[in-house]
């Protein structure tokens, strides 16, 4: 439950949450639900409900023991803002983020709509970040939503990327997250797609971290675009974690 993580662009998992449902079609393959399942089948407690939303309350105040800084995903088994978490319980997960500022918390969600609608009752501290998923243009609307939200850092992750997205506004938006599909039946993502998210980050002047080729073997695809790895973090926020990779 604070586990360290191959996600490139974070240090550890903190999940005092997991399970979740379906909402679109980037969430058709999800890793999440296929770990889910494989812990279950070997017997873990954590996930004896599958990946039926499952609160972990034991878990909510773990990150109050870690003194060291680090990146942490919060709910990377789940959605924070999934209809099933009780207000009362996502209040409890920001108070402990807002308790913690030697860390650098980073939340994805793909419900923006309830974050900005319970952000009048929420703490959002500059060590939060908070950012939605964008797949595809059918989901783009969920980038007006994550602008309503008062979060220093706001940030996009188009993962899987399953389109184009052309003449995307990053007005507001700190930081970009690409990457393909891993795992069985994952979907291609075209090159074209990459390169024009890129550029249109660099002509706006967002930070551009690009996370993966994806496909049935991840690790042979690599991270390499255009030659170089792409691993740029919001500047003014960048966290030196004692896990950084150097």
């Amino acid at each position: 439950m604070g586990s360290r993580t191959h996600i490139e662009w974070t240090d550890v998992t903190w999940n005092p949450v997991t399970g979740c449902t379906k909402v679109s079609q980037g969430c058709k393959h999800c890793y999440a639900e296929r770990m889910a399942r494989r812990l279950q089948a070997m017997g873990s407690s954590r996930y004896a409900n599958g990946f039926r939303v499952t609160l972990h309350p034991d878990v909510l105040t773990r990150p109050l023991h870690w003194v060291k800084p680090r990146r942490i995903f919060v709910n990377s088994m789940s959605d924070v803002f999934h209809p099933d978490v009780p207000d009362a319980f996502i209040a409890h997960i920001f108070s402990v983020m807002a308790q913690t500022p030697q860390h650098t918390y980073q939340i994805l969600t793909k419900r923006p709509e309830r974050m900005a609608n319970m952000a009048p009752y929420l703490p959002f501290p500059p060590n939060l970040w908070v950012g939605t998923s964008v797949e595809s243009q059918d989901v783009v609307q969920r980038i007006e939503w994550l602008r309503l939200v008062p979060a220093h850092v706001r940030f996009l992750s188009c993962e899987p990327l399953l389109g184009p997205l052309p003449k995307l506004s990053l007005n507001n938006i700190h930081w970009v997250i690409v990457g393909g599909e891993s795992g069985p039946n994952a979907r291609p993502m075209a090159r074209e797609w990459v390169i024009e998210i890129r550029d249109q980050c660099i002509s706006q002047g967002v930070p551009f971290f690009f996370k993966q080729w994806g496909g049935t073997q991840r690790t042979r695809a690599g991270r390499l675009l255009d030659g170089r790895t792409w691993d740029e973090f919001p500047g003014p926020f960048q966290l030196e974690s004692e896990f950084a990779q150097t």
